[in-house]
């Protein structure tokens, strides 16, 4: 079961595509929203979640604040998913919050990208993604974030680091079982 931890949908829970997507635990969505929440970057953000799966990260971040959120998944069921996902949120938010679903591949739509700049950005592709296609993603994404944006690239622990940009460093890396958080900044 997948659920939103907290903020004002707290504890809905959210459809999971019965194939072809790895949510992201609870205790990982967590710890990567306590990391965003201590440095207070989710309230007011623009999130963008790519690889979305059930769109679990981008709706936790409208949960908590943010303002407004997109979320890319190319595989027709997991998209509807999100949309049925992101209705539930929506009507447990009080505001009109934008939470578009874009039926994509994720290097179609950042190549079709306006230059939105995100202050938030969470890739999770599936664990047979390969390392040249999220080096490609992180290229890509690099001119499309704001100043101070943070960027979490969640992989199997057994995958070694990203491959970055110049444009894009990572700022620390963190271990939870199987999976790997790296947290990548611009740099200065």
């Amino acid at each position: 079961m997948t659920r939103i931890v907290a903020g004002a949908a707290g504890s809905l829970t959210l459809q999971v595509p019965k194939r072809g997507t790895r949510p992201t635990s609870d205790r990982v969505r967590e710890a990567i929203f306590s990391a965003l929440d201590a440095r207070d970057l989710v309230r007011g953000a623009r999130v963008l979640d790519l690889y979305a799966g059930s769109g679990a990260l981008g709706l936790e971040a409208a949960s908590r604040g943010a303002i407004h959120i997109d979320l890319v998944e190319r595989g027709a069921e997991a998209a509807q998913v999100c949309r049925r996902n992101a209705s539930v949120v929506r009507k447990a938010l009080a505001g009109d919050i934008p939470i578009d679903v874009h039926a994509k591949s994720v290097q179609g739509y950042l190549d079709g990208s306006p230059a939105g700049e995100w202050d938030i950005v969470f890739i999770d592709p599936p664990y047979d993604v390969g390392e040249d296609e999220v080096a490609a993603v992180l290229a890509s994404l690099a001119p499309l974030l704001a100043p101070g944006a943070s960027v979490v690239v969640e992989r199997s622990a057994r995958t070694p680091q990203p491959t970055l940009p110049a444009a894009l460093e990572v700022e620390r890396r963190k271990d939870y079982g199987e999976t790997t958080l790296w947290w990548v900044t611009l740099t200065d």
